[in-house]
């Protein structure tokens, strides 16, 4: 079962690495967020299943469980990210403006890659205070673009992106953890 909760765990890495492009923009935009957020939630799910019920991992299991588990947090995490934001947005989808657009947080998918990595790290490594230092970085970090922007909504998109991000990234470190025990 071991073998079976790390080629599904690099199954999620690999599915999401082509959807770091935008979702596509559709009339029915939230069926397709919610889809791939239940297949990514189910997977990462019946890999934690399948980590819990497994009985012996050897050295090479614990190397693949800390690496798969960091990077189906990096590649994922973006994805589910962006499918949580679609659902919550309450407005008709729009296809993104990009950087152009100045009262728009900028690098927030690169900042939130390198967040879900410290995440999962820190909880890998047993240090879960971690994971409030680096949401302490990333909102102080953050504090004067989101208290001078001009556009309504952008604190709960903050807010609401973080959240997914890090709740991705500590399932993902839950698989790690469960397959290091």
């Amino acid at each position: 079962m071991t073998a079976a909760a790390l080629v599904l765990l690099a199954g999620v890495t690999l599915g999401a690495v082509p959807l770091w492009r935008d979702l596509p923009v559709i009339p029915r935009i939230r069926l397709r967020a919610g889809v791939l957020l239940s297949i990514g939630a189910v997977a990462v799910a019946v890999s934690a299943w399948l980590a819990v019920n497994s009985s012996r991992h050897t050295h090479t299991d614990r190397e693949l469980a800390v690496a798969l588990s960091i990077l189906a947090s990096m590649a994922a995490g973006g994805p589910v990210t962006k499918a949580v934001l679609r659902l919550a947005d309450p407005g008709p989808a729009q296809a993104p403006t990009g950087p152009a657009q100045p009262n728009l947080l900028t690098g927030g998918a690169w900042i939130g890659a390198l967040e879900r990595i410290a995440v999962t790290t820190t909880l890998l490594a047993g240090w879960p205070e971690g994971l409030a230092l680096v949401l302490a970085v990333k909102g102080l970090g953050r504090y004067p673009e989101l208290r001078s922007a001009d556009r309504p909504g952008t604190a709960e998109r903050f807010i609401i992106g973080t959240f997914s991000s890090v709740l991705w990234a500590c399932a993902c470190a839950g698989v790690g953890l469960a397959l290091l025990r």
